[in-house]
This record gives C-alpha cells, structure tokens and sequence, in this order.
C-alpha cells in the first residue's frame, strides 16, 4: 500500500483502504444488472415497478434508435429531464449507442443552459412535454441550437395531472414513443472503453461560466465501486433488497451516483419521486418501508422542522445520509433527538463522480466531521499559498484529492484544468483540516472565505454556529463590503414558525463565547426564502447575485453601531 492515513483503523472490520476497485463501462453495469436481478424491481415509480429486464429493453431500443439517426460514436446528446423513468432510459440508451451525455437542470435559467450547450457541442436534446420543460426546449431549437429534439411523454408512465403540452409541427421535433416504434435489438454495439468521457457534468459557475467536468466510464464505474466496497460489510449485515428513495435530481452527481447508478448495481429498488415533499417521503418511510433516504440538508432541515415527525414510525429506515453540502451539526442533533437515528453527512464534489468521504458505522463520534477518506482515494491538505507544500495534523489549509473516479478535466479548458491540478491530485477549493485520527473537516469554500480586517474568516464556521439559536430555520452567511475592515460577515436568516426577528446586537451577544471576535457578523437581515441551487442547497453565489455586493452601511438593518 503506497497510501497511509490514521482514519484506516476505524475502517469496517476486513475492510483495507486498497481494497480493489472495479472500474468498468455504464452500459456493462446495467447489462450486468439485468443479468442477475432480471424481474426484480429496479425502479418504482408513481406506484408501478420497472424490472431491470424492462430498463435495459427500453435502455436499448434507445441505443438502437440513436444509432439509427446517426447520434453514436462522437456525438453528444443532451439530457433535459426530470425525475422519472426517462431519465435512466435515455441516459443507458445513449451511452451504449456510444454517445456522451450532458445533464441540463430543469432549474437552470436560459442563458446557463444556452451556454452549456453550446459549449458541450450537443445538438440533440431529449426533454419531456411536461409544461415546465418543453416551453424552454422549444426555445433552444427556434435558436437554432439543435438539430433535433426528441420529447418523451409523460403520460407514458400514468397520468397524474401534470400539465403536457402538444408538439409543433416540425419533421426535426419527435416524440420519443416514434423515435423508438421501429427500434430493433442489434447484433453488434459500439466498442466502449472505460476511458471514454460517458458525462459532462457542468459545475455551478460561481467563478464565472460553468465548466464541463469530463467523467468517463472508468470514472463512474469505480466511483459506484469505491462506494459499494465501503458499504459492502453493513449490506452483508443487513441482507436485504433495500427500498431507496430518490427525491435528489438525477440530473445531479449526488443522486446519479450514489442513487441510480450505485443502487442499480447492487440489485435494489429506488423509490423514485418526482420532487421532494416531506409527507410523501415520511409517508414512503412509514407506510412502504423505505430503508434508505440520501438527501442534502435542505431536506433534513424540513424533516426536522415537520411537526409530525414524533408521531411517526421510522423504524424501517436504516441508513439516513446527508451529502451535497455540509450539515448543520444541530440539525443532525435535532434529528437524533427527535428519532433516535444518527444523520451523518459525508463529502464529494462533481470533479469526483461524488465519492470523496464518509463514516464507518462504528467509530468515534465527531460531530461536524465530514468522516474517513474513502477505499482508493487519497486525501490530504495543502498550503493555501503553496498547494504543493503538504499540511499537518490539524493544520488548516485546501483538500487535494486523487483517486480512479476523480475527472480528468474539464471539457475544452486546458488552461482551466491545468490550474486544477498540481501533478495528479485535484485541488477541491475546499478549506479543511485532518484530525489526528483521520478525519475530515471542512471550514468553507476557498472562494467564500471572507478576509476581514486581515483575518480569515469562514462563513460555515459562522452559519453552525447561527444554527444553535433557536429561533433560526436556515441561515446564510456572506461578505459584504466594509470600508473599515474591507469585508465583513453578514447573516441572512428565515426563522422557525412563529419566531420574532433580533438585532445584530442580540445576535453577536449569543454568539460571544461560540465564535472568535473577528468572526462575529456585523449585519443580519431577515428574509422570508433563501435561494437554492437546482438540487435544493442553499446557495450563496445566488445570493450574492441577488445583492450585487452591496456595502455594509447601504444593508445594515439593525440596531447598533460599528462593532
């Protein structure tokens, strides 16, 4: 082993840190799925299974028909879709045609998504004729941005009332049922390597335009594989088909990973929802026995605040992991309290088909950790000036990560790519720390992190620390502009139900004692939302748009002088 980290003796028992990570091609892993689970339930949806025979007989007749209209080898489709079967339809169908993929999130705004796919060279789009999604398709083709659109019906999985609209009439414009009518099983596909780039995966574009990251077939299928040899002794323990509920877009890394591929391939079965809402996910629990529920804080934040919560019976429920974004610690104590289950969150990043960190199920407690490198990947913590001077224990400085499932860069941006990389490790962006046994910590993004009056300050540190008040449901920290100390924090908050709002000095005085001095906010302003990202985090870049930095005197909103 070339790789030695303390977090390796909490490691479940058996379990080496370089145990063997299989890497292989998407459509071998559905193949393979299909083989060994045959009628079993893959996909529940709107009530109705979906047996992995069925997925891979649909999965091909899209293979064949793309092959058919020439979009294979070198091509790149476009996936602009929902939460439901179409998705892991069209994304097995054209990867075994031998096409890429780009995700486009339905949440997205026009001129993000014009640009991912101009950039992506996609000039084929699969989309639905949900009115929330074809309305801004049809826009994309009258640009002149695609040489075919192909619309998936909605009411072909059960109507539930969702409004569909008609198709104009237009030889390029197709729906998917007719694009497939005359789809027969071919003798030979297209060789696929596990080199080849399966995804462009876009990253948010807090600096500047979002940037495709390229995630082969190796990649993804060693990302499920690092995440199935972690998981492997639990699941042997357990011995069960698990019930796993998707409300995390599938267009996002997060669910695409751990979710549908990772699930897939272990033979279990994914509740799929169309969004999230805390009933029908509490009732899924309840009612369905659902055994696993991946989600982003957001959600756990929702959770915790239902007021039926108490009432129910949780008991199926195994595993409840938190990923996407850290987590509140007193949203995963408030959780704990109220059920009596350990919400524990890892870490992972697009770059990294998801798969960075994680907790054993038996360990130290470590409240805030984001947990344990993960089998085959390599962590460590870098200079902030010099990112190739490793750090020690508990020095704080920015994650460096290397690994099979890690990107090979971004889709044509050398210049780009070249600054992501010092020799073949990763640069995260994220400012964190190891502890001396091994685990992870992260104190914020390097781009989020405030300079006020020459210090550092981390706006995560402050937002954990805002989430102990009890009259706070959400919050979001930021740097705002101060003559004085150049930057200065300052907090946007949504209140509890019922809860009347503080001043800044209230505020400070409560975090006196939890905080530094320097890290104490200088402003506060509450609002009724904050904005999120397509996968439900609450995100500061949107904020900041919202605000177009304004200063610290043109937003102060409460009461008291210069602190």
């Amino acid at each position: 082993m070339t790789y030695s980290y303390p977090g390796e003796k909490y490691y479940p028992k058996g379990l080496r840190w370089d145990a063997p990570i299989a890497r292989g091609t998407l459509p071998g892993l559905l193949a393979d799925a299909a083989r060994d689970y045959g009628a079993r339930t893959a996909i529940e949806f709107r009530g109705k299974p979906i047996s992995f025979i069925e997925l891979q007989g649909r999965a091909d007749a899209a293979a064949a028909s793309f092959m058919r209209a020439g979009y294979g080898r070198d091509a790149t489709i476009a996936l602009f879709l929902g939460n439901t079967p179409d998705h892991p339809v069209n994304f097995f169908g054209a990867l075994k045609a031998g096409a890429r993929l780009v995700h486009l999130s339905p949440l997205d705004g026009e001129i993000a998504l014009s640009h991912k796919l101009k950039d992506s060279g996609a000039r084929v789009l699969v989309t639905s004729n949900l009115a929330a999604l074809l309305p801004m398709a049809l826009k994309f083709f009258d640009k002149g941005l695609l040489d075919k659109l192909i619309v998936c019906e909605d009411d072909d999985w059960g109507a539930i009332g969702t409004q569909q609209l008609p198709l104009p009439d237009n030889s390029k414009i197709v729906t998917f049922r007719n694009f497939t009518a005359d789809a027969k099983p071919l003798s030979e596909w297209p060789n696929i390597s596990p080199d080849d780039v399966a995804l462009l995966q876009y990253t948010g574009g807090t600096t500047g335009l979002p940037k495709g990251a390229m995630l082969s077939h190796g990649n993804l299928t060693s990302a499920v594989s690092i995440y199935n040899v972690w998981a492997e002794p639990s699941r042997a323990e357990r011995n069960r088909i698990e019930r796993v509920i998707c409300t995390l877009p599938l267009f996002h890394i997060y669910a695409l990973t751990v979710i549908l591929l990772g699930r897939i391939s272990v033979g279990d079965t994914i509740s799929l929802h169309q969004r999230f809402d805390v009933t029908s996910v509490l009732d899924d629990i309840e009612e369905k026995k659902a055994t696993v529920f991946p989600g982003v804080p957001t959600m756990w934040i929702a959770i915790a605040a239902d007021p039926s919560l108490e009432t129910r019976d949780l008991s199926s429920l195994a595993v409840a992991g938190s990923g996407g974004a850290p987590l509140p610690v007193e949203v995963a104590r408030l959780f704990e309290r109220k059920t009596g289950l350990k919400l524990k969150s890892g870490w992972g990043m697009t770059e990294t088909c998801s798969p960075g960190t994680g907790h054993p199920a038996e360990g130290p407690d470590k409240p805030g950790s984001i947990g344990l490198a993960l089998p085959g990947i390599e962590l460590d913590v870098v200079s902030l000036e010099d990112p190739s001077q490793v750090l020690g224990i508990g020095e704080t400085g920015e994650i460096r990560i290397k690994g099979p499932n890690v990107t090979k860069g971004y889709w044509n941006r050398q210049q780009e790519t070249a600054e992501a990389f010092v020799g073949d490790r990763f640069l995260t962006g994220d400012i964190g720390y190891m502890d001396e046994d091994g685990y992870f910590y992260l104190v914020d993004r390097k781009k989020d992190m405030i300079i006020s009056g020459g210090f550092n300050v981390y706006p995560q540190m402050i937002e954990q620390a805002i989430y102990t008040h009890p009259s706070v449901q959400e919050v979001i920290v930021i740097g705002v502009k101060d003559a004085y100390r150049g930057e200065a924090a300052k907090a946007f908050i949504t209140l509890r139900k019922g809860a009347e709002p503080f001043t800044i000095d209230d505020l400070r005085a409560f975090l006196t004692g939890k905080l530094g001095k320097h890290e104490l906010p200088a402003a506060v302003e509450f609002l009724s939302e904050l904005p999120r990202t397509p996968v439900g985090k609450l995100s500061r870049h949107a904020l900041r748009d919202q605000l177009a930095m304004p200063t610290l005197d043109q937003q102060q909103t409460a009461s008291g002088g210069r602190p």
